[in-house]
Order: structure tokens, then C-alpha cells, then sequence
């Protein structure tokens, strides 16, 4: 580590920008910057400043451990209720014979066909099909917790959760404790987008609102389970709306500290309403990741979704703050390949994603959904893994 602060120090003393140094400064000390700050940071830091001074933090609170998981996703229904500009998934209601709707028995099919495979979570998100309400769902995990008593069930975006609670005419934290108790261990960090309204009323205004987002992920908080955030970037959102949506979850975490990670997530202009919106570039991603990683200081870890960055530019994120690359996934992935995501297919094997880790030279460790380590596989053999779940 005294090798790696020095290396910042030196980073920090050749920038040139008095205020650039100063915010340098502020992070080797483990001081908070502010909003100001990190705007600077995104309009003026160059990569191998915002890439020092991130890898130096990601460093500290992790050495050269990358975490990944083993887990599936499900997708009950594209069928929704809403339209969001940036959605190239969903099919409106009114067209659902253009999507797929899975019933419980289907789902619990998808689940089985994992037995005897070491995933560890499932990850269930989807469309909002008024049909699928919350005793479905709830149904949906008492299956499954029966059949699997140990896999983790994430699942729900904030978005299907407001939209299920509202239509059960219950509230927030009876909705939460309902679904908790059928099963459902923790939320994923979907729907957030962006936070502004700004920006919110033109990319998704029928949906639930930033206050509704944080309301509920702080609730469910509240009552012990815990929770992810992302946050959509790279279309029409400017800087200081990035680092208000950060600021936002900044100040949850220090009231409930019950984020396990942030993830942002990358527009794809495929399929959507947003065709004529340019995507971000990869140095504009990268900015983006070390920004999070020196401004989101009591969160945890920082999460990129291989799947839509692809396999080479995830792996440059991890000399940008990354510290987790997600999972195994599986090929059921829809919603990103369906907006153009790098990858059409996601699937990797555990070996795969260790070698994928290997090879940016840093340690795979396997965790669970709440970051606990269950095998460091920093010094496993690949060849032998034992399991491939894109077969």
C-alpha cells in the first residue's frame, strides 16, 4: 500500500490544476469531496488522473481482489405498463402478443434446471404486467424457497415493486415485509435511471419517481434487507445531473448504509426511441466509473455489468475503481442484448469469468450476494471448474 499511496502522491503533485490537486489531496486523506468537486473532476480530470486516483481508493478498500458470483437471471414478462424512451425490452400491454409472459410453473422449470449447479443467487427483473401482481410473485418465491431453500433471491426493481404495492393498495414497508417473508432476500438497483426530473420527464415520466426510488430502497433498509443502486448514463444527462443522482444515493447510504454496491449502467441506442442519441465512449465510460468510485465514498463497491460493456472494457474498468464484475449471467439475459449490448449472448462459465480476471492481473475471490467470500479462486485452475451454466 506505501508503494501505491506514493505513486498517487506523485500523480497528485504532476497535475497542474491548483483545484484538481487540492481534490487529490482530499482523497489521499480520505476526506469527502463535494458536489462542486466532483463536477471538476468530470469536466477537467484527465483519465490518468481520475484513473490514478481511483485505482489508489479501489486499492485500498480491496487490494487486488475482484469479486464475481455465480448466478442466472429470470425474466418473467417484457410486457409493461410503461414506456421509457431508452427501453428497447419492453412490449406496451396493449401490443403483449409481441412479448413473452412466464408463469409460475415456467419459472420454477427455469429454477430447476440449475439443480445441482453452485449458483448462489437468482436475479429476477422484468417488465410491469398488470396481470403479474404481488401475490404472483410472492407465490412465485415460496416455490422456489421451497425447492432451493439456499438460493439468494434479488429481485424487483423499485419500478415493479411501486407499481405492485399501489395496485395491492398497501404500503411501502407491508409490501417489502410480505415479499420478505415469501422469500425475496434482497432488491436490485434497477429504475433508478436518472434521478433528476430534468431529465426523468423526458427519458421515463410515467414511472416511478426519484423520491419513490429512494423510498422504498430506504425502507427496505429500514427492515434489515439490502439493496443496489445503478444509475443509467450516457445519453441526454449532463455531468452536474450525474452528480446529483450520486448525491442522492451518497446521502441514503450515510442515513441507512444498506447499499451493497453501485453499478452504472450503460445506454445502448438499439431499439428504443433513443436511436438518434449517440452512446458514450469508452473514455467517457471510464471517466465515469473513477468518478463514482472517488465521489460514492461509503459505498462499498463499484460494479460493472460485464455484459453491457463487454468482456475487454470491463476489464479496463478494473484500473478505474471497479472491484466486482457481476456474475456468471446466463444467455436468458434479454434486456441489454436486446438494446445492443457488446455482448448479444451473455453468458460466461466461472472459468471463463476467473480467467477474465486473471488476465487484468487482479484475484478473482467468489462471493455471495451480500459480499461475503465463499472461495477465493485466485489460485484455482480454470480447466477444472465444474461448472458452465451457458451450456
Amino acid at each position: 500500500m506505501a508503494s501505491t499511496r506514493n505513486s498517487t502522491a506523485e500523480i497528485i503533485s504532476n497535475e497542474n490544476d491548483p483545484m484538481l490537486r487540492r481534490i487529490g489531496e482530499k482523497i489521499l486523506a480520505r476526506e469527502r469531496i463535494t458536489n462542486e468537486e466532483g463536477l471538476k473532476l468530470f469536466e477537467t480530470g484527465t483519465l490518468g488522473f481520475l484513473g490514478g486516483l481511483a485505482n489508489h481508493v479501489r486499492e485500498r478498500l480491496h487490494g487486488n481482489r475482484t469479486y464475481f458470483n455465480r448466478n442466472f437471471h429470470i425474466e418473467p414478462t417484457n410486457v409493461c405498463v410503461f414506456s421509457c424512451a431508452f427501453c428497447s425490452y419492453s412490449r406496451l400491454y396493449a401490443k403483449r402478443e409481441e412479448g413473452w409472459e412466464l408463469d409460475a410453473a415456467k419459472i420454477l422449470e427455469i429454477v430447476k434446471s440449475y439443480d445441482g449447479k453452485p449458483v448462489s443467487e437468482v436475479h429476477i427483473v422484468g417488465g410491469v404486467h398488470p396481470k403479474l401482481n404481488l401475490q404472483f410473485f410472492a407465490n412465485v418465491m415460496e416455490k422456489i424457497k421451497a425447492h432451493r431453500p439456499g438460493l439468494h433471491i434479488k429481485g424487483y426493481t423499485a419500478v415493479e415493486l411501486d407499481y405492485m404495492f399501489r395496485k395491492a393498495k398497501i404500503t411501502v414497508e407491508e409490501g417489502l415485509k410480505l415479499l420478505r417473508a415469501a422469500g425475496l432476500d434482497s432488491l436490485p438497483g434497477g429504475g433508478a435511471e436518472i434521478f433528476h426530473p430534468d431529465i426523468r420527464d423526458q427519458i421515463c415520466a410515467d414511472k416511478v419517481d426519484a423520491n419513490g426510488w429512494l423510498e422504498i430502497h430506504r425502507t427496505a433498509h429500514k427492515i434489515g434487507m439490502r439493496s443496489n443502486a445503478t444509475m443509467l448514463y450516457g445519453h441526454i444527462e449532463k455531468y452536474w445531473h450525474r452528480i446529483d443522482h450520486m448525491d442522492r444515493l451518497r446521502g441514503l447510504q450515510d442515513e441507512t448504509g444498506g447499499f451493497n454496491t453501485f453499478i452504472p449502467l450503460k445506454f445502448r441506442n438499439k431499439n428504443n426511441a433513443m436511436s438518434d442519441v449517440s452512446e458514450s465512449q469508452i473514455s467517457e465510460d471510464m471517466k465515469l466509473y473513477a468518478v463514482a468510485r472517488l465521489y460514492l465514498d461509503n459505498f462499498p463497491h463499484l460494479k460493472a455489468y460485464w455484459p453491457m460493456l463487454g468482456r475487454q472494457n470491463a476489464q479496463l474498468t478494473l484500473s478505474f475503481g471497479v472491484n466486482d464484475l457481476d456474475g456468471t449471467i446466463d444467455d436468458s439475459t434479454k434486456i441489454y442484448s436486446m438494446a445492443g449490448s457488446e455482448e448479444q449472448h451473455p453468458s460466461l462459465s466461472s472459468s471463463e469469468l476467473i480467467m477474465l480476471i486473471k488476465q487484468a492481473r487482479r484475484e478473482p475471490v467468489e462471493r455471495d450476494t451480500l459480499y461475503r467470500q465463499l472461495i477465493s479462486r485466485g489460485d484455482a485452475d480454470p480447466a477444472n471448474s465444474e461448472m458452465n451454466i451457458s451450456n
